[in-house]
């Protein structure tokens, strides 16, 4: 088991507050086991055994529970005791579970930590039954750095720039980083935690009947990650497939796929008005090897994956990311983090004098103090043009400086 420091650090720092600590994030991204480490945390800070208490609602023993049987069954757990450090996880598998979770907090002195996989776990009801007493932790899958860790401790290591194209390629899911699998395995284990997502947070929970229809708008998304298009945009492209599906369909679908986590909406800003846009957003992936255990690996999709990547590391370290919009074109994205800020322009190579002018050119085009950062993937990428800091994508997910 790699140890996930970022991750237990933040949220220990919350350990025996009266919050409850809510983990969420994509299937199978590590949420059960950093629970384990949290676990293992307090064990090492002299909590007894006994005082730490966990349940694993995906289990088939717990099938049909309702709230008031899942209060009960933690009541007799917490009751009459020194402080709990009660560990739900899955626990959106239990309907109203936030109001079992609510009154357990409430009415006894426990420290609770909970799991979850889909939109259930930041419904309306979250904020209606725990406004004020909860705190969210987004989990990815593995960053770049992460994914060194993991390959260092189960493989050989290769020169850091190489293994860029070995993580996109392969994604950051941990469990196909355990040992070393052949590509085709891994897909086949990352195509098997999408199609658990799929039918069971958004078909089965849904009750999606034109299933066939849904996965057509996924594989058009995923054959589009980083560029900008509109629900008509697919509605348009099914019905010169001889498949009609309205907008509203097509919204309904991109908002499930968002609410398993399997998407994240990347809005448009403009940068001289100040201002977010409605029209033409950008998806990208909870993971890369999404893309290539659906529709297969190509080449000629590596340049999307590095956006694709950059974007999950800004995410992951607290930054709102968006698509800047320039008078004269586009930013790959403006990402904001309290009073920073930074904008970062993504090339995979400069071939020309005019291309390297083009990416200079749409940065230098914005006046005012923020970092500005073009990123390559050739090896000549380093040094500073005008203020504007050229690094290779690889170095950049590995620094400390933003």
């Amino acid at each position: 088991m790699i140890y996930r420091e970022n991750y237990v650090n933040k949220i220990m720092a919350f350990s025996d507050t009266p919050f409850v600590k809510i983990l969420t994030g994509v299937r199978r991204c590590g949420k059960s086991t950093i629970m384990q480490m949290i676990m293992e945390e307090l064990r090492k800070r002299g909590i007894n055994e006994e005082r730490i208490i966990s349940f694993r609602f995906d289990s088939m023993e717990y099938e049909g529970l309702s709230a008031k049987e899942l209060y009960n069954l933690l009541k007799e757990k917490v009751s009459n005791q020194e402080k709990i450090y009660l560990f739900l996880d899955e626990v959106q598998e239990i309907d109203s579970w936030e109001k079992t979770v609510n009154s357990i907090n409430t009415d006894f002195d426990v420290d609770i930590y909970v799991t979850g996989s889909n939109s259930r776990m930041m419904s309306s009801e979250i904020s209606t039954y725990l406004t004020g007493r909860y705190v969210s932790f987004r989990i990815f899958t593995l960053s770049f750095a992460e994914y060194l860790t993991f390959k260092k401790a189960y493989g050989e290591l290769e020169d850091t720039h190489k293994e860029l194209v070995n993580y996109i390629k392969y994604g950051g899911f941990p469990a196909i980083h355990l040992q070393k699998y052949p590509i085709h395995d891994a897909y086949t284990i990352v195509r098997d935690i999408y199609n658990s997502t799929i039918f069971s947070d958004i078909v089965k929970r849904n009750q999606v009947r034109k299933v066939d229809q849904l996965e057509r708008v996924v594989k058009f998304v995923f054959d589009n990650v980083g560029k900008t298009f509109s629900a008509k945009s697919i509605s348009d492209y099914l019905k010169s497939e001889h498949r009609t599906i309205d907008n509203e369909t097509v919204y309904n679908y991109l908002e499930k796929l968002e609410s398993a986590y399997i998407l994240h909406r990347c809005s448009r800003y403009d940068v001289q008005g100040k201002e977010l846009l409605k029209t033409q957003e950008k998806f990208y992936l909870a993971d890369s090897s999404f893309k290539y255990s659906v529709l297969g690996y190509n080449d000629e999709s590596v340049a999307a994956m590095l956006e694709n990547v950059v974007y999950l590391e800004l995410l992951r370290r607290g930054y709102e990311v968006c698509i800047g919009k320039t008078q004269n074109g586009e930013i790959d994205f403006v990402a904001t983090r309290q009073n920073d800020k930074i904008y970062i322009q993504i090339t995979r190579e400069i071939k020309s004098e005019k291309t390297e002018k083009r990416e200079y050119d749409r940065l230098l085009e914005i006046n005012d103090h923020y970092p500005k950062y073009l990123l390559r993937t050739d090896e000549f990428s380093g040094g500073n043009y005008q203020g504007i800091k050229t690094m290779h994508v690889a170095d950049f997910l590995l620094s400390d400086e933003y």
